[in-house]
């Protein structure tokens, strides 16, 4: 049975990314890509939703996936600086050479659509998050048991060692797609749904380099890679020391990890989120928490061969 997935992102260039990976997945006959919802979180929403729909109208044939637009909101929004990508990605000619097409977008919200998904689902459905997981948390809100058709969420989230925040009125402990909701997460972490979870520790192990970007531009024949070398071409490189915006590949390793398992080591931790206070968002190790799966370690360059190899796999342009 080919397993069926849905993919929420946030916008961002890795994101994007994700988003081709998870196309080409389908394009193989691994996956059934059931929906995908847009929250703007590292992004403003228009330009990432123009973005993802053009992407699909780009490089799949799967032209009637259902795309979503999420009505959540943040009261600690990503910085400006960041969110602006999503702007110049929009604005890429080999993105617009086509346009949008004929992919449409929902008149529903990303929540309300995933509730559907969810509710007429006959077999359990994976669940891949980018971003913050609010829309899931609305779900499970409105709905808890609807948890029951889901098979694993794999999420991009958490730390249990230094955050990547550099925010007033809070402490540092957090990472930014649990900080941008913690409140959501908190409610998902209070599910019995099985949680994979990407965070910090192994994707500080795939930074973006110049020998990466050196690499994919290299391969610019081929019409995915040339994208994916333009698309990372607008974000901060590591070059000598990290900074706050250097940029990871935190999507895409939580995307490869959850069709190629191998790639990583992970371990079973108890673990919790504070939701509230100049912490929230922090996620903590207690034996009173939920089970998890964790991510610590990558195969480094077994991961980046698989990504440039998953792109180049795509035929369809």
């Amino acid at each position: 049975m080919t397993e069926k997935v849905y993919f929420s992102h946030d916008g961002g260039v890795d994101d994007l990314a994700s988003l081709l990976m998870l196309l080409s997945y389908e394009e193989q006959g691994l996956i059934e890509l059931v929906g995908v919802g847009v929250v703007p979180a590292d992004s403003y929403l228009e330009p990432a939703v123009a973005a993802t729909r053009k992407i699909i109208n780009r490089f799949s044939t799967h032209h009637d996936l259902l795309v979503s637009a999420s009505d959540a909101k943040s009261s600690d929004p990503f910085p400006k600086e960041w969110r602006m990508d999503s702007f110049t990605v929009d604005a890429l000619p080999i993105l617009n050479e086509f346009g949008e097409g004929d992919t449409e977008l929902s008149y529903n919200t990303a929540a309300d659509d995933l509730a559907s998904i969810l509710a007429e689902a006959k077999d359990p459905i994976t669940l891949v998050f980018t971003g913050p997981v609010s829309d899931l948390g609305a779900v499970l809100q409105r709905n808890p048991s609807l948890s029951e058709k889901i098979d694993r969420l794999v999420v991009m989230a958490g730390t249990f060692g230094v955050g990547n925040i550099a925010e007033p009125e809070q402490d540092g402990t957090a990472e930014w797609n649990v900080f941008w909701d913690p409140q959501a997460f908190k409610s998902v972490f209070d599910s019995d749904i099985k949680i994979q979870m990407v965070g910090l520790e192994s994707t500080h192990e795939v930074p973006l380099t110049p020998a990466d970007r050196l690499r994919w531009a290299k391969l610019r024949s081929h019409p995915v890679m040339d994208f994916v070398g333009q698309a990372y071409a607008t974000v901060p490189v590591l070059t000598h020391f990290e900074t706050n915006s250097t940029y990871f590949l935190w999507d895409v390793l939580t995307t490869a990890y959850a069709q190629k398992p191998e790639l990583v080591e992970t371990k079973m931790m108890n673990v919790d989120v504070i939701p509230t206070g100049q912490s929230r968002g922090r996620t903590f190790e207690t034996p009173e928490g939920r089970e998890i799966e964790f991510v610590y370690h990558v195969n480094h360059d077994a991961f980046f061969t698989f990504f440039e190899e998953t792109m180049m796999a795509m035929k369809h342009y």
